[in-house]
């Protein structure tokens, strides 16, 4: 080989020394950077809600699509009231029955009273006639024994007495018979307003299930999907769509047991999107699993302690949800960073996350 032969073998190995150093160098510094953090794969998930029919129907119609945003209270689906407005115009036809009822056994609670009263003058009457009739008979017997009456006249007197007291009797068990009858009365009373109540009860009941008949979304988030089509019958707690609440939003990712045994609930943490990797998002650690993920042995060594997976869920903040809330996407794979070393300082490329 020849002395330029030399000279460029002798930099080509410098070269290749010196890139391999630096690349030695980078890893290292990349590697003291994330010392004290702990990382994880995962993919980006929310809560998701099943919008359901309270009362079986038939859907008569769907106000939102798949992907639209929907609002507290919006609503969103309708099941068909002609059945519950048919049994709603019963339910008053009842309630209007029920309450003429009322008024019907009110009215004879007053006769019932009144015969009653008309009883009682009758009792008294002959109560009168009755004292009337045994005076009479005291001055006939007593004329009696001076002969001044014929015992014929002295019987007479003795017969009406007896028919008086009879008359009597039967005036106070009608009298008794009214009070059954006030008695009676009023009890249709209670049984009328008792059949106003459940008429009301009943017509309650019947709005309450027209008010349900209009779906409504239970929070703010966007259409998943539709389980129900128009036209279609339901049951009772058919789901008809699907909605996912993007104001809790997270990223479940597993650890291993020496880093998620560190790891305290609150903790701040990082996630990257494999979509947008020049983004870092703020969460803290809302959640860690205190059951390992894998069955262990019956008998675990140290070695096999180690292999165990926890799970955990970064929650992203709801403010920063709201400020990029036609931005969130569930399902998107990406990595979770969280410091298992409170006094661990973020390295540079974690260091600025996105603020609300």
């Amino acid at each position: 080989m020849n002395r330029i032969g030399k000279i460029a073998a002798v930099l080509a190995v410098a070269v290749a020394g010196g890139a391999l150093g630096w690349k030695y160098v980078k890893d290292w510094n990349a590697e003291q950077a994330m010392q004290g953090i702990a990382s994880g794969n995962g993919r980006i998930e929310a809560t998701e809600i099943d919008i359901a029919a309270r009362t079986a129907g038939r859907l008569s119609d769907v106000l939102a699509r798949e992907g639209d945003f929907v609002e507290i209270g919006q609503v969103v689906a309708r099941i068909d009231i002609e059945q519950l407005t048919a049994q709603k115009r019963e339910a008053e036809a009842q309630f209007a029955r029920a309450r003429i009822g009322i008024d019907t056994a009110r009215s004879l609670v007053n006769q019932r009273r009144a015969e009653k009263e008309a009883a009682a003058a009758t009792v008294s009457q002959n109560e009168v006639a009755l004292q009337s009739a045994q005076r009479r008979l005291a001055r006939s017997e007593q004329l009696s024994r001076s002969g001044s009456v014929s015992d014929q006249a002295l019987d007479d007197d003795r017969s009406r007495v007896e028919t008086a007291k009879a008359t009597v009797s039967a005036a106070k068990a009608q009298l008794a018979a009214t009070d059954a009858a006030i008695g009676a009365a009023q009890s249709q009373v209670i049984d009328a307003e008792a059949s106003v109540e459940a008429a009301q009860a009943t017509i309650a009941r019947i709005e309450a299930d027209l008010r349900d008949c209009e779906l409504k979304a239970p929070r703010s988030g966007r259409i998943q999907y539709l389980v129900a089509r128009p036209g279609e019958v339901v049951a009772a707690g058919g789901r008809v769509l699907n909605m996912l609440d993007i104001s809790d939003v997270y990223m479940t990712f597993f650890l291993p047991t020496a880093d998620a045994g560190r790891i305290a609930i609150g903790s701040e943490a990082r996630i990257v999107l494999d979509a947008a990797p020049q983004y870092v998002i703020p969460a803290r650690i809302s959640f860690v699993s205190d059951v390992a993920q894998f069955t262990p042995k019956t008998v675990e060594t140290e070695e096999e302690r180690q292999k165990l997976m926890f799970r955990l869920r970064a929650q992203v903040p709801r403010e920063l949800l709201q400020k990029y809330v036609a931005q969130v996407k569930t399902g998107l794979p990406g990595r979770a960073y969280v410091r298992v070393d409170p006094d661990a300082q973020w390295p540079a490329a974690l260091s600025q996350p996105l603020t609300p």
